[in-house]
């Protein structure tokens, strides 16, 4: 019996190999040929490095749009940046219940309305945890609708600003591409 055989190149799993590029690949078992549709998920800042030991780290992080301004964090360490509010899914938490969760911790704001706008990868050291780690990012947009506290999280706070400014002033590729798109396609 034959094992997968990728035809195409791009965006799939084959043979226990990513390939990067294409959004459909044919499979070739028993020679029998499948086309299989499948998504790409975008890399953003460093590459992958084959000397580094990385942890996998799913999150979950929102566009927060109230229809005048976008709610972002600032995070004053390990570095300071602004970011997309959001964070690690733990262990038994599904990325909405994290979305929620990290959001009230960074902003302090309740949300509405989490819609999945898509998902990016990155690879980068974690300073605040001393590890290598390629984290999943999902993406969501979502709606703040009540801001129930100060940020819980120590050194976060919450910043409004206008959507362009903040594509400038987010501190990674992958926030900012995001938000990008979402403003060519939404405002």
């Amino acid at each position: 019996m034959l094992g997968p055989r990728p035809v195409a190149t791009g965006g799939c799993k084959a043979a226990g190999r990513f390939l990067h590029g294409a959004t459909t690949m044919v499979v070739a078992m028993a020679g029998i040929e499948t086309r299989m549709e499948c998504s790409v998920i975008r890399r953003f800042g460093e590459p992958y490095q084959a000397s580094k030991r990385y942890t996998y780290r799913p999150g979950a992080y929102a566009i927060l749009w109230d229809g005048h301004a976008i709610l972002t964090t600032f995070q004053a360490e390990p570095e300071p940046e602004y970011q997309l509010p959001g964070g690690g899914i733990d262990p038994g938490e599904t990325p909405i219940q994290a979305l929620h969760r990290e959001v009230r911790e960074e902003t302090g704001w309740k949300i509405a309305n989490p819609r999945r706008l898509g998902a990016f990868r990155r690879f980068v050291y974690m300073p605040e945890y001393d590890l290598w780690a390629e984290k999943l990012c999902h993406i969501y947009l979502a709606r703040p609708v009540t801001c129930s506290s100060p940020p819980l999280e120590p050194g976060h706070s919450a910043v409004w600003m206008e959507p362009n400014s903040a594509v400038s002033l987010l501190g990674n590729p992958g926030d900012r591409a995001f938000l990008t798109d979402w403003i060519a396609s939404a405002l």
